[in-house]
């Protein structure tokens, strides 16, 4: 069974998505720069080196709106064995997979699709 190990949501200010988060929720925040794509981490739980501590609790992040970019919505990420494998099944069960696999440096790779439903 693949597990949910992350979650994701668009912003349009930085600042004020790690500003809001921190004070209504006490979550921790660390923008990556320009370089990792303005992208911004959210820690929601305490983590070590092999990720949170807390069984069933997730990390998650921001990222910056695009005008070009489909399905822009809170999401969630699933952690597979094989991107082009998993992409294959989703397609064979329904779904649309948004584009080509990307490397994400120190993470690995990353696509997304909808459900059936339309949930990225």
């Amino acid at each position: 069974m693949d597990a949910v190990v992350h979650f994701e949501m668009p912003y349009d200010e930085a600042k004020r998505v790690a500003a809001f988060y921190a004070s209504a929720f006490g979550w921790d925040s660390k923008a990556l720069g320009a370089e990792m794509g303005d992208y911004v981490l959210a820690m929601t739980t305490a983590t070590d080196a092999r990720g949170p501590t807390k069984p069933g609790a997730i990390n998650g992040g921001f990222f910056k709106k695009k005008p070009d970019w489909p399905a822009q919505y809170p999401s969630v990420v699933i952690a597979v064995d094989d991107v082009a494998a998993s992409s294959e099944k989703v397609r064979r069960a329904g779904g649309d997979v948004l584009g080509e696999p990307m490397e994400i440096p120190g993470v690995g790779r990353y696509v997304s699709f909808t459900d059936p439903e339309g949930n990225r």
